[in-house]
This record gives C-alpha cells, structure tokens and sequence, in this order.
C-alpha cells in the first residue's frame, strides 16, 4: 500500500486524540485518595515522597502545575492532566506497536502490503488501542495523579523502540535505538521500579534478531539472560552501587579521616572514569557490542540520576521529606524501602512460625560527630525450624493475618498449641499461591479488565462469572461499577494470541514474556499478604496492556476467517474491523459512569471538613494514607488551616518522621515532644513490651516515665540475650494537670465546667505492648499539657486512641482531648453547640448529592461514613438534651447533603431511623426501613446463592436487625413484626449455612 506509513501516523494521532479527549472529559478536578494528595503535593513544592521515589514524575508535575498560574484551587487538575496527557502517547505508541507487529503477522513491508490486508492491520491496531483505552485498570490511573499512567508510557514507548529497532539494518542506525532504548529504562527508574520487568522479553526479542533460528531452550537461556541483566540494573546499578558508596564513605571518613560523602565522590569519579575509559577503548577497537552495551549503561545511569534532585530537595528540609534522605544512610534505607519491610521469597518461616531466639544483625550506623558510629543492630530472628519452608507464601505474621491465611486454606488450629494454627504444608502454600495471589489478587483483576466486573465495592468479583448465577440485586444492577463487557475483549485476546502463535511465534513468546513477566512474575516477587488496604489492579497495569496487544491482533485472526467463508479480501477486513470496533465501544458506554470524575471534590472537602473539627493551632493525629494525603494537598497547595499540625501515626514509628515532627512547619509550631533522637532511632524502643510491676501496679506518672525511657533507667529495664530493654510495668497512667492554667484557656466550654473536678487523668491504656507510634502520641501528650488543642481523627483504630475515649469529645470529624472525662462516655462525648455550629455552618461536601457523580467504595468508606457519623451523634444527642427540632434539622441536613439517590444507604444511615421518628420525621424513616429491609433481603438472597462472603452477609443481617430494634422502640409494631419475620428467615439461612457447620 502507497501511503501505508503516512496513514499509520495519522490513525496513530486519531486514537491519541480520542484517548486525549476521553480522560480529559472525566479527570478528577482536584487531589483524589491514596497517594495522589502526597503527589500532588510533592510535585507542587518539589518535596519528597513515599520511597522510592518518584523524581521524574515530579519534575513533570511541577512543570504542568505552573499552567495553573496563581488560582491553587487548579494546581491538582493541571497535575492530573501530567497522567491523561502520559495515558494518551500510551495509547498512540500502542497503536503504532501493534501495527508494526500486525505487519510481521501479514508478512510484507509496508509498501507491498495489499488494501485489504493494511485495512486489517489498522483495525488491529484502532480496536487493540481503543481496547486499552477503556480498560478499567488503565482508565482509572489515567484520570489521578499516580505514577502508573507515565509507567505505562514509558513501557510503551520502549516496547515499541524496540519493534522499530529490529526494523532497521543499518547496526550503527541500530545501536543508536538501543542506547535510546537504555535512556528510556533509566528515565522509568525515575518513575516506577515496575518498568525494569519487561528486560527479559526485551532481551529475547534483541536475541531473536542477532539470533534467528535458535531452539527453545537457547530462547529460554536468553530470557534467563535478561533476568540476569534486571536484577544487575535493580540490585546492582541502583541499590548495589549505592551501598558500596556508603562501605567506602565509611572507611574514607573513619580511616582516613576526610568528610562525609568523600566515598561517594569517589566512587563517582571511579565509576564514570571507568565507564568512559571503557567506552572510548572499545570504540577504538571497533567493538561495537561491548561499546553499545557500555554506552547503554551510561544512558541507564544519566536517568538514574534524576535521584540526585531527591537528594538536593531533602537536604532544605521541605515539609513533606519521607524518609529524610539527605544523607548516605537515609539515601540507601529510602532506595531500599526499609519501612515497607520484607517477605521471604523462595526460603523462609510460615505464619504458624515463632521465634526461638534472636542475634545480632546487620548493623545500624549513624553519624555522630566526624565519624560513623554503629549504635545498634537490627535483630537476626531464629524461627523455628520445623516452621520454615520452601516458597513461603503464608508467611505474614502481621495482625489478623493468620486468621485469614487459615480461613482461605479451611486450617484448624492446633489441638497441642491452641493459640495458633496447624502448620500448613507446602502443598497448602501452593494451593495459596495459585488460588489466592494468582487466582484472587490476578486474575480476578485480568477478568475485570476483559470480561467484566460486579460492581466497585472491595473484594468484587469479575462478571458475569461462570457458575455465579443469580439476579443481581438492587445494589450491583445500580453500582456503577458494574460493567458486563460479555466476555468480547477476552475472546478477541486470545484469537489475537493464537494467530499471533501460529504466524510468528517468536513474536508470541517474546508478548507471552512481557506479559508473564509484568503480570504472575510480579505476583510472585511481591507475595502479597492475605490483607490488603486497598485493590491492588493497579500493579499488573503493564499485563493487561501486553493482552490488549492480543486483543487488537484479534481483529487479523476474525479477518482470516471471515475471509475463507466470504472469499473476498475487502469484506473480511471491512467486517472484521467494524465488528472487533463494537467492543471497545461497547467497554467505554459501560464504562464511562464508574470512571468520570469530572464532578468529584470528596477527597478534598473531606480533608478540609477534618481539619474545620479543629480548634486554631491544633494537633491532629490521623492514621493512614486515606486520610493524611487529603490533608497534605489541602494545606501545602491551597494554603488551607496551615495552623493544624497533622501528624501521621503510620509514620510517626520512624525516626525521621518524629525529628520531623520535633521542627517548626509552615504556618505551625513544633509539637512538644521530650525524647530524643537516641531514644526513638530505628530499632530503639520499637515496641517496649509490657512486663507487670506489682510494686505501679495501680499506676505510674507518665511524665516521670517518659523521663525514665529517655534515660534508659534501670528501674524500667530487663536484660535480654542482645542487651537491656525498656519495658512497660504497668498499663495505668495518670497526668498531673495544672488546674489554673486550663481553666484560663478556655479549653472547658460552657456547660462542661461540673465535669472538670479531678488534678489528674487517670486511664487504662488499653493493650500490653506500646509500640514506638504510641510511646510518642503519649509523650506530645504528656509534654504539651492542653497549651494547644489536641485531636484525633475519627478514622483511627481503637488502639490509636490509647484508651482516653472518655476523655474526649467529639468535634465534627475529630474527637478532641480533654482534661476531664465523662464516665461511661466509652465513644466520646458530644458538646451540642460546638459540633452544631461546625456540622451544619462550617462543612462542604460539594456535589455529593449529585447522583450523576461517580463515588466509589473509597469515598463511601471514610468520607461519607465520618459524616453520617458525626451527624448521628449530633442528633442523637440533640434529642437527648430534649432539642428536637434542632436535632430535626442535622437529620435533613444529612439526608440533604448525601442523600440515597447519590450515596446509598449503608451500616451508619440504618440507626438514622429511630431518631428520625424521635423528631416527627416517620414518613421517612419508614421509607429508609423500607429500603434498607428490600435491599438487605436481595443482597442476601444473591449471597446465599453465590457462597458470598460471611463478612458481607453478617453486615445486611446487622442492618436488618437493627431496623427491628429501631420500629420496635418507636412502638411501630406491626411493621417491626412483618421486618422481624423477614429478618429471622434470612438468620436460619446464615444459621444453616455457618453455624452449624462450626
């Protein structure tokens, strides 16, 4: 065909411009969940982010934010549209990929190729594209501000260098794409480690071309080669090259006597100096393999360097500076994500497993004065040997772990030892690995994206699923996660994956490595946990594009069979596109509701409506991601409530984290913590275990305890085989209070003053052990003695809030610390003026009683929950203290602001009934019991008829009963009778079907 190539770009911009177009319509106008708000926030003010890093990413991010000019309420959008511009060239390169590979297919350069036959591969290459496009897991990273959108574009574009490359003959012309193709792996160092795992297919498919008629094995030998090459670049080039520079720092500054980071200079010199050396000898000598591959590890290290503006920035201490890595021992604990721990891989303990016994390990440096000092050694666990194992995949001991790990595998617990479980056999560990983490974790994420998927609630599952049937009830027809793609991306996949096979099956080896490698490879390497926080599709997002590949070469396996039953070579091109093109439409019709954002502001308001619960100067304490990044994004870019000092219990058992907190921040003072950097580096007082003393039995001041941790005291401490440790002699605390001052503050509001009786707090902490995040909340406790308000957010574990629920009182989102308590209050207390005054005045929740806005099971969860709880206290107590039309009007203001037709019902609205009634509502609670009971008896009646999960089928028998309890106290007998029947018919099922079988 003439103008093959000419028409090949211009569809390639086609299809750009329809993915351009399409995220550019639904992109989040401002900071979604997770880790977007810390991106955001990093990108804007060059800060540094969670390890490893993410510095080309934010150097992108910054750029694009200046589009904003000087509105920050725009600075979010415009570093959203960093990951729609990165997810549209994603899909042009795919486009451009798949037709260079549809031209292997075929068998002829472009200019040879007939209409008919280029008329298939252009199908191929719109239909695969566009089926990438709308695929769930690309889509959603393509409209937020996350690393995986720019990931996939720089696998893309060198999956496709590569393809171009084997184009040309000319090796000097050649050698200049593989050094791109090098440039372009270090540049994705800067984005996402994930990248690197496409090397082996890279390497196989350079083998190919060098090597052509090779056996299987020989291409074995070379995909082995590039497994080789990707951990040399992960453990060598990276984190390798960086703990060498560290042993010769160490010896240059403690020998030799010369300054911090003259070892890195050093080996700096050394390595380049090697390198170029290198480089021009053996382009003296014309070798050019040696030369190209030396020259390809040069342009690797030219983007690693982008890790030097990581450096550059943490050294002027910004206020986001995870991990501080200003230093060479920060520098390598961030590159190796030391805070994220490890999983044993290939040998290693089981769940089950206890440790007998523990020695001294790697040791731990610091920098004390002009040298380095090793102040303590991380602990070498000896675990018991019968418990160890080959391919330990039930090896997390983490909290709640091993109850999952024994439900997933049907383990009993153990008839000597009935405090843990029965060791699994390795059997069992496969059994977990191929049903939950490839089976659960993978494939349920693969058949979202090409068969269809339940709804978006977590821990759904594919759909339409083989042998799951049974009418859907109210709550998945109408989630807008619920897509039915009837099994067509799929079906295209593998035809696109036979024909491939069939006419080049060595390209299909090399798409069958890229797509094993980015897809049950990494679900291997990362040995997921039984419990995860959040879905995880996000990580196999390089899979699924190596199967869209497939699927748009599906459309050349329909064209080759339309054409032997039609016999006319336009036709079948003709239908074969137009047919394979109704699948992607078809994804993105179904599609479009559960992926526009266009209209979402809850990550946002949320964030602004927790730190609006907060008295002037306060500190708040938060828990994770879901709730901290929100926060990050709304006072570093838009300058809102910078007086709050949020402090992050899921970082504050680290040391820098804690220094951090120790520093004065934009807009906040440093918050008053006694202990020192001694006291709390890694390792030192992780978790100070609980020993009874019987002499504080009673109690023990907590002042004059921190002041014992801080002095490593004898009185406090036991010996053990690595040393002496603190430990806890009681779980009884008590605060001295200087009653004078409080009462000055204004700390004791109007009404509460016949509480505030006691000079002391006195409180159980509530568990044995007190880990290094709790020993710290209570030393800013301790030392800050009510000068600034103090609160925590009501998302935290019950932990997190160290046993002083009666000594708070709830404000809005938060409960605030008190310096008295009201007995009995076992969830705080409510003090109806403060919290009416904040709920219904000094909150937003921007367009979440649109029902044509997309909120997905992560706004339902903590967002739409804290506020339908806060209300709920509010009301309650409202009718309580006898004010029923002020209670009347926090109860519409809920109903009006999330109503059901936007925000369905869930486990907080249930208990609105009762009140509603209390206040002359009962029109609509008997409306809302109506609705409630009907979808409750769906959900179980589909539950029960798919083995749902009993966790799901306790929580709508936990609503179901509740609507009871509530008719019965309004005296709607009758009605109460009907529900409690319906109730106690769906109970004997759950009765059935679990109880008795315990």
């Amino acid at each position: 065909m003439k103008n093959f190539l000419r028409t090949n770009t211009l569809l390639g911009w086609l299809v750009f411009s329809v993915a351009l177009l399409t995220y550019a319509l639904t992109v989040e106008p401002t900071a979604s969940f997770w880790d977007c708000g810390e991106f955001i926030s990093c990108a804007f003010r060059l800060q540094v982010p969670h390890p490893p890093g993410a510095p080309i990413f934010l150097m992108l991010g910054r750029l694009f934010s200046l589009l904003a000019g000087n509105d920050v309420t725009q600075v979010a959008y415009w570093i959203n549209m960093v990951s729609v511009v990165a997810s549209a060239f994603t899909i042009l390169f795919m486009f451009w990929t798949i037709t260079l590979l549809g031209r292997k297919i075929v068998g002829k350069t472009a200019e040879n190729l007939t209409t008919s036959e280029a008329l298939g591969i252009f199908g191929a290459g719109v239909v695969g594209a566009l089926v990438y496009t709308f695929s769930d897991t690309f889509w959603f990273s393509a409209v937020e501000t996350e690393v995986y959108a720019l990931s996939s574009f720089l696998t893309a574009l060198v999956f496709w260098a590569m393809l171009r490359w084997e184009l040309i003959q000319d090796e000097a012309t050649a050698n200049r794409w593989l050094i791109l193709v090098a440039y372009l792996t270090g540049i994705s160092i800067g984005i996402h480690l994930v990248n690197l795992v496409i090397i082996p297919a890279l390497a196989l498919m350079y083998y190919y071309r060098k090597k052509p008629n090779q056996s299987f094995f020989q291409s074995i030998l070379a995909m082995i080669a590039g497994v080789l090459v990707l951990g040399l670049i992960n453990g060598g080039l990276l984190s390798g090259l960086s703990a060498v520079m560290f042993a010769m720092d160490r010896f240059l500054v403690n020998s030799v006597g010369l300054p911090f980071n003259s070892g890195v200079w050093l080996m700096v010199i050394l390595f380049l100096g090697i390198l170029g050396y290198g480089i021009y000898f053996t382009q003296k000598r014309q070798k050019s393999l040696l030369s190209t591959a030396l020259l390809s590890v040069l342009f690797i290290m030219i983007g690693y360097g982008s890790y030097t503006s990581i450096v550059i920035r943490s050294n002027y201490h910004p206020p986001i500076n995870e991990n501080d890595p200003s230093n060479l021992i920060n520098y390598l604990h961030y590159l190796n994500r030391d805070q994220y721990g490890s999983r044993s891989l290939l040998y290693g303990p089981q769940f089950t497993a206890r440790v007998t016994d523990f020695k001294r390990g790697t040791p731990q440096y610091k920098q004390d004065g002009n040298r380095y000092k090793i102040y303590d050694y991380e602990p070498a666990y000896v675990w018991e040997k019968d418990q160890l194992t080959f391919l330990p995949r039930l090896g997390s001991n983490q909290p709640g772990h091993d109850d999952a790990y024994a439900a997933s595998l049907g383990l009993p617990k153990d008839p000597t030892d009935p405090s843990r479980y029965v060791k699994p056999t390795f059997a069992q560990n496969l059994q977990y690995m191929f049903s939950h983490q490839m089976g659960f974790m993978y494939m349920r994420y693969f058949l979202w994206n090409f068969v269809g998927r339940e709804s978006d609630v977590i821990w759904a599952d594919w759909y339409p699923r083989l042998g799951k049937i049974a009418d859907l009830p109210e709550s998945i027809r109408t989630n807008k996660g619920h897509d039915n793609f009837y099994y067509l991306p799929l079906i295209l996949g593998i035809l696109g994956f036979g024909i491939q096979f069939m006419k080049r099956e060595k390209d299909g080896l090399v798409l069958a490595v890229a797509f094993l490698m980015t897809g049950l490879a990494l679900v291997f390497f990362l040995n997921a946990p039984p419990i995860e926080p959040r879905e995880r599709d996000y990580i196999y997002a390089g899979s699924f594009y190596f199967f869209a590949l497939w699927a748009g070469l599906g459309v050349l396996a329909l064209q080759n069979l339309l054409q032997k039953i039609a016999r006319k070579p336009m036709l079948a091109a003709s239908l074969a596109g137009g047919l394979a093109l109704t699948v992607p439409m078809l994804m993105g019709a179904k599609s479009w509701d559960n992926h526009d954002r266009s209209h979402r502001y809850a990550a946002a308001d949320f964030a602004r409506n927790l730190l609006n619960s907060c008295a002037p100067n306060a500190i708040l304490f938060t828990g994770g991601d879901t709730d901290t990044f929100p926060l990050w994004y709304v006072q570093e870019v838009e300058g809102f409530r910078k007086d709050v000092r949020v402090c992050c219990l899921s970082l504050l058992g680290t040391e820098w984290y804690i220094q951090q907190m120790k520093e004065k921040a934009d807009g906040s003072e440093p918050l008053p913590i006694s202990l020192e950097m001694d006291n709390y580096r890694k390792g030192i007082n992780d978790q100070i275990m609980f020993a009874e003393n019987p002499n504080v039995k009673a109690g023990i001041d907590l002042v004059e305890y921190l002041k014992l941790v801080k002095e490593n005291n004898p009185a406090i401490q036991v010996e053990t085989s690595i040393g002496s440790l603190n430990v806890l002699p009681s779980r009884i605390f008590s605060l001295k209070l200087d009653r004078d001052t409080i009462q000055k503050s204004g700390v004791i509001a109007k009404g509460m003053e016949p509480f505030f009786t006691e000079d002391r707090m006195t409180w159980d902490f509530g568990t044995s052990d007190l880990i290094k995040d709790r020993l710290i909340q209570l030393d800013i406790i301790a030392q800050n003695q009510f000068k600034r308000p103090v609160y925590f957010a009501s998302t935290l574990a019950s932990a997190n809030y160290l046993g002083l629920k009666e000594y708070m009182q709830i404000e809005g989102y938060a409960y605030r610390l008190m310096p008295f308590k009201v007995s009995g209050a076992t969830d705080g207390f409510v003090n109806t003026d403060l919290m009416y005054d904040k709920m219904m005045n000094k909150m937003s929740w921007r367009e979440m009683n649109n029902p044509d806005v997309y909120y997905d099971d992560t706004i339902r969860g903590a967002p739409v929950v804290s506020a339908r709880l806060a209300f709920y206290r509010l009301s309650t107590q409202l009718i309580q203290e006898g004010k029923l039309d002020t209670a009347k009007a926090a109860l519409n203001r809920c109903l009006e602001v999330m109503p059901d037709r936007s925000l369905p019902y869930d486990q907080v609205s249930v208990s609105f009934i009762g009140p509603l009634m209390a206040v002359g509502e009962q029109s609509k609670a008997l409306q809302m019991a109506q609705t409630i009971m009907r979808r409750c008896d769906e959900n179980l009646n589909y539950y029960y008829a798919t083995r749902g999960d009993r966790e799901d089928i306790r929580m709508n028998l936990f609503q179901m009963n509740r609507v009871v309890q509530q008719l019965q106290e309004a005296k709607q007998e009758k009605l109460a009778k009907t529900y409690e029947s319906q109730f106690e018919k769906q109970y004997q099922r759950f009765e059935n079907r679990f109880v008795e079988s315990e």
